[in-house]
């Protein structure tokens, strides 16, 4: 295969100059490959000729790579030797000692999956929202199960109202349709990647997008009718291409959401009240009792929802108490999580 082809064939799996320009003169005879999966002691990659081994250094973590990652290979002992910066990171906050767990690297879109029924839910939507924000990628809800229920509709219109110009799609997650709904976003060497609860459709959605004939299919579940919620049929996230063009990840279902060290994603999601809290009377402002508040009053007036306001607070006082901060004297700093 010629320079010209490889490259073209890479660009097909999300390669641009962005990547290109983090490899040295010295680098060159290095091979790039994308990473497929990521198991608890292997990694599994793809390049333009299809999947291929990759080899770990003996004290190598498989936790410190993402699916999606581009890492440097040397072609002769598959031996990885670099990964390169990432373009955007999907990471979750956890309760667990290191704090934050990986879901995926360098995706475009963000497909935020959920149920036109007892999952659907506001607050939840919000943090997928930020997590998006937060990463650099860009969001949209994807709306499934309409055909169960009685109003989709309405869904839709809660949806749309977590955040200005937001995109909002319904579609059947096991019709061909699906494929047209969510073409504007899975071109050729574009990344996306789904989130969302157990139940809600999303391997099924990832088997529709990659076809009938894909040899890595995902396995479906069923959910309880009474409160929607379904088994984890997805336990490792992995990378498949799309039929047509463009390549999927899918992700385990997701229930527990923390938010920490997140203040930008939160500011892009809730831009209207941060918009409003710049026309307070007060810098210190803290929109619950003040004269001259901007934001109690768009919530006295009907043009900021109550409810809104208060998964807003919610959010930031999770976010401080849970963002670590260094303290003690210059040179010994310690990590701590703050105590609200």
């Amino acid at each position: 295969m010629s320079g010209s082809d490889t490259s073209s064939s890479l660009e097909r799996l999300g390669w641009s100059d962005f990547f290109a320009a983090q490899v040295g003169i010295d680098e060159a005879r290095l091979a790039p490959r994308r990473i497929a999966s990521v198991h608890r002691a292997r990694l599994e990659a793809i390049d333009a000729t299809g999947p291929v081994p990759l080899e770990l250094a003996a004290n190598a973590n498989t936790a410190d790579y993402a699916v999606g990652d581009w890492v440097l290979a040397d072609p002769q002992t598959d031996m990885l030797l670099r990964r390169l910066d990432r373009k955007t990171l999907l990471q979750r906050h956890t309760e667990a000692r290191n704090g934050r767990q990986l879901a995926a690297a360098n995706v475009d879109t963000l497909f935020i999956t959920t149920s036109c029924n007892a999952d659907f839910n506001q607050a939840r939507l919000e943090r997928y929202l930020i997590m998006a924000h937060q990463a650099g990628t860009t969001p949209v809800i994807v709306l499934t199960k309409a055909d169960t229920a009685a109003d989709a509709e309405d869904y839709h219109r809660q949806a749309m109202a977590l955040q200005r110009d937001l995109p909002v799609v319904i579609l059947n997650a096991r019709s061909a349709d699906a494929i047209d709904i969510l073409k504007p976003w899975c071109g050729a060497g574009q990344t996306v990647a789904l989130v969302g609860s157990s139940g809600v459709g999303k391997s099924t959605l990832v088997n529709t997008l990659a076809g009938s004939g894909s040899e890595t299919a995902q396995k479906t579940g069923t959910i309880r009718e009474h409160d929607a919620q379904g088994r984890h049929t997805t336990t490792a996230r992995s990378l498949h291409a799309i039929a047509g063009g463009g390549w999927v990840i899918d992700t385990p279902g997701i229930r527990t959401l923390y938010v920490s060290d997140v203040t930008d994603g939160i500011d892009t999601l809730f831009g209207d009240i941060s918009a409003l809290a710049e026309q307070c009377r007060f810098r210190d402002c803290t929109h619950v009792h003040e004269p001259g508040c901007a934001v109690q009053a768009a919530v006295a007036s009907g043009q900021l929802d109550a409810d809104r306001l208060v998964r807003w607070r919610n959010l930031i006082e999770e976010s401080r108490s849970r963002t670590p901060v260094q303290t003690g004297p210059r040179g010994n700093k310690v990590v701590r999580r703050n105590k609200y």
